[in-house]
């Protein structure tokens, strides 16, 4: 089993962010975290869970993510996402673009999803959110396309 801890953080909202990612398998521990000048909280929750499940590299080994985000969380588990993406509409959608990103490898993994509540002393929780908000204050900060390009529609 491969664990995957999730953070995302937002100075603002919007604002600067960034999220942190651990994967742990076994005795194996890789941390990955980025920063963005202008995003949201929910994106950073969301991208923090997409990046890892794209970091592992056997795809057989079930993952279990452990988050924070009820967003997200919410989303999968109660499948509002899988209704979403069957929708004409899903494109009106906020984060659309990192939840299609999301669903494409999330089919090709076998992912649960464990929520503890965040700021509450879990080590690892807490160890992605110092990465997540490291990262939205010290850079280097990213361009998030996708989060733009929702703001210049609007």
């Amino acid at each position: 089993m491969i664990q995957l801890f999730t953070d995302g953080s937002s100075r603002g909202n919007p604002g600067p962010g960034g999220y942190g990612t651990i994967l742990r398998f076994g005795r194996h521990e890789k941390e990955i975290t980025q920063g963005f000048r202008l995003t949201t909280n929910n994106r950073m929750e969301l991208l923090a869970v997409i990046v890892g499940l794209e970091a592992v590299t056997k795809p057989e080994i079930p993952i279990t993510v452990v988050t924070d985000s009820r967003y997200v969380v919410d989303a999968v588990e109660k499948k509002w996402v899988f209704g979403w993406a069957n929708k004409p509409d899903f494109g009106k959608k906020a984060n659309e673009d990192l939840w299609r990103r999301f669903l494409k490898i999330y089919r090709q993994r076998t992912v649960r999803f464990h929520w503890v509540r965040g700021h509450n002393g879990h080590p690892e929780n807490e160890r992605c959110d110092q990465l997540a908000v490291w990262s939205a204050e010290n850079g280097p900060l990213l361009i998030d396309a996708g989060y733009e390009q929702e703001l210049q529609k609007k």
